[in-house]
């Protein structure tokens, strides 16, 4: 029999903390009634996507410094060497 591998050395710490998946699940909550706004200032318009409203709950969460994974950068583009003639 074939013994199971435990996996406490990488799941035993959080990604996210309780804080930030409050601020996820506040978000959610206001996708839902439709009081959740696009924007700096909210008028962009009402939040439809459900993956928008959780980047929106993530960000709320960075801003009150809750333990949030930093956010995927994009890659650094290569500066095409343009010929001097």
């Amino acid at each position: 029999m074939a013994t199971k591998k435990s996996s406490s050395s990488r799941s035993s710490r959080r990604r996210y903390s309780k804080g930030a998946s409050k601020s996820v699940k506040s978000a959610m909550h206001r996708r839902k009634k439709g009081t959740l706004k696009r924007g700096k200032s909210g008028h962009g318009g009402t939040v439809k996507s459900r993956k928008q409203a959780i980047a929106i709950g993530l960000s709320e969460a960075r801003k009150k410094g809750a333990k949030v994974p930093r956010k995927k950068s994009s890659s650094p583009k290569k500066s095409s060497s343009r010929r001097k003639s």
